[in-house]
């Protein structure tokens, strides 16, 4: 089975700038004018899911609460510490999660559309002890 996260955006350029260049995805394809949509995908390439990022002419409504998040586990510590610091020198600003599980598991961020991320390197201990 594959997996493909779809959202809509009124900032595609700021949305792929954030997940390609802050969070270090790549930008895997997109399209221009399909059906008045534009969009991009955006993932590592090999795997067996992705984000796709569309705008239209139709502006976005996002409508999340605080406990909506997407979790990322980087790979390793070295990972992890490395995207900490990218996002500390990048100004992107640590919240607290509403869940205490992710404040003690983790750093909580928000993309430029408002929508909350998780890093945590939960996975990447794990994989280190193994």
């Amino acid at each position: 089975m594959f997996l493909r996260v779809a959202r809509h955006t009124n900032n595609l350029e700021k949305i792929e700038d954030f997940y390609v260049n802050i969070l270090g995805f790549e930008r895997l394809g997109g399209f221009e004018k399909h059906n008045k949509y534009d969009g991009i995908f955006i993932g590592k390439p090999g795997l067996d899911w992705h984000f796709e990022f569309t705008k239209s002419e139709i502006e976005a409504k996002h409508t999340f609460d605080e406990d909506d998040i997407i979790v990322l586990y980087p790979k390793t510590i070295s990972n992890y510490n490395d995207l900490i610091h990218k996002l500390t020198r990048n100004n992107i600003e640590m919240i607290p999660a509403i869940n205490p599980y992710w404040n003690e598991n983790g750093k909580m961020i928000q993309d430029p559309d408002g929508y909350r991320i998780v890093i945590s390197s939960l996975k990447a201990i794990i994989n280190e002890i193994e």
